[in-house]
């Protein structure tokens, strides 16, 4: 592919009828970029410690920062005009790591705490606060194929984006070197359902659920439609919808999706206790700047610090 075009944003019919991902690559690929980008200095990773604990039937992984130098040194570089407004347009060449599809690029996350952090981002710009499309989940399906991973998206900044421009996340699973399964997933497994829609009682905050077992064996394109329309229940029943012509979500929210199922869960802060959570603290993993935020965490709860920034059940059976 010519270089000129790989980074181009414009998407005319030469670049569309290229921009094939070759089955059984994407990881190889992602290692390999993670390489040359740790080589150029283009990769910034964020050193934690990582400690587990019990709490309301969840074996809880919570990160604790080393160093977030480099993060934040690039947000004032943005916020004064010395650095791109928008790192995604075009992404750094040492970050890119594939071009998934005519509408979507694999870039790594410059900033990472979890190893082999993946960006699934628009090639054109689409806004992070409008609702999702079937050309999202036709990428992120086919980043799911490659290999063991969850999926997740932060709608908005208080959901967590940090950045406008449309990005979907996926890491590798298992989320730590202890290799266990998903901190949340015991809760999950006790979800009841209802009309196919499944919510956990659990859980103190507005959420819903749908397994995605029958579309296990759909290629990206044919599953793209169906995870489309699970994606618009769980909107429905949590009480978001699009305004606008532009489908404009009508709250922040944070999603999370594996080969199995997708869980939703609204939000209504970004913050507890000054810790940022992203829609990985649905998922059971959640990141603190320090020791006194991890006792804080411990001491409340992080079923409680969840439901602050989410939207609390109403009701008993909600």
């Amino acid at each position: 592919m010519n270089p000129v075009r790989e980074h181009s944003d414009m998407i005319d019919a030469d670049t569309a009828a290229a921009v094939v991902l070759e089955p059984g690559t994407l990881w190889q690929r992602l290692l390999a970029t993670t390489t040359r980008a740790l080589e150029r200095g283009a990769l910034h990773s964020i050193a934690t410690e990582s400690v587990r604990f019990e709490a309301g039937g969840v074996n809880w992984l919570v990160r604790i920062l080393a160093n977030l130098r480099y993060k934040e040194q690039a947000r004032m570089a943005q916020a004064d005009g010395t650095a791109p407004a928008n790192p995604f347009l075009p992404p750094e060449p040492d970050l890119l790591v594939a071009e998934l599809t005519p509408t979507h690029r694999a870039v790594l996350n410059k900033f990472n705490v979890i190893e082999h952090h993946l960006l699934v981002v628009t090639r054109a710009f689409e806004a992070q606060e409008r609702l999702l499309t079937p050309a999202d989940f036709e990428a992120l399906w086919l980043c799911l194929e490659e290999y063991p991973a969850l999926g997740f998206y932060n709608g908005g900044a208080a959901a967590g984006a940090s950045q406008r421009h449309r990005h979907l996340q996926l890491v590798p699973l298992p989320l730590d070197a202890e290799g266990g399964p998903l901190p949340l997933r015991p809760l999950l497994d006790s979800a009841a359902y209802r009309e196919g829609i499944g919510a956990v009682a659990a859980l103190p905050y507005r959420h819903a659920l749908v397994r995605l077992d029958d579309l296990g064996e759909l290629a990206p394109g044919e599953a793209a439609g169906p995870l489309h329309g699970r994606y618009h229940q769980l909107l429905a029943v949590t009480g978001i919808h699009g305004e606008g012509p532009e489908a404009m979500q009508s709250c922040p929210y944070n999603l999370l999706v594996t080969r199995e199922w997708m869980l939703l869960a609204p939000r209504s802060r970004e913050f507890w206790e000054g810790m940022s959570v992203n829609a990985l603290g649905y998922a059971g993993a959640l990141l603190v700047r320090h020791q006194e935020q991890l006792r804080r965490l411990r001491e409340a709860g992080p079923l409680e610090a969840l439901a602050a920034v989410g939207v609390r059940k109403a009701l008993d059976n909600e």
